[in-house]
């Protein structure tokens, strides 16, 4: 397997993710920036914090796959989330724990980071996820 992720003693426990991702491979996959939007443009979950981080998951799975890799291969997730607040963290999990069966999520998540913005390029686009994978 090329990628090992675990969290050491002594950095926070309980968090949804791993702290550390070791990756091993020859090939480097970086996804852009992936939202709530459907193939052919179409906004999904508007308003709607927990179906775009659904969405933006699915979709990120598809660009993995066209890679020829999987969420297993992920070793950085990077989330931007507009208007961040911590009350936000219920709809936003809420959102990663209804596709960690439909997409096999890794559970805890690889590595990542969760970062508020005042806005994204859309109006109507609550969330951003970038993805760094390592596959053979």
């Amino acid at each position: 397997m090329p990628v090992t992720r675990f969290s050491p003693d002594g950095l926070q426990p309980h968090t949804p993710y791993e702290h550390v991702a070791v990756a091993t491979g020859s090939r480097h996959i970086h996804v852009s920036g992936q939202i709530a939007r459907l193939g052919d443009g179409t906004s999904v979950a508007a308003g709607d914090l927990a179906g775009q981080v659904a969405q933006t998951l699915r979709n990120t799975g598809r660009a993995l796959a066209g890679a020829g890799a999987s969420f297993e291969d992920v070793v950085r997730f990077t989330f931007y989330v507009t208007d961040w607040a911590p009350e936000k963290i219920g709809p936003f999990m809420a959102g990663i724990e209804s596709v960690v069966e439909e997409l096999n999520l890794p559970w805890p998540l690889p590595p990542a980071s969760l970062i508020g913005v005042d806005h994204l390029f859309e109006p109507d686009v609550l969330v951003e996820l970038e993805a760094t994978a390592i596959s053979q």
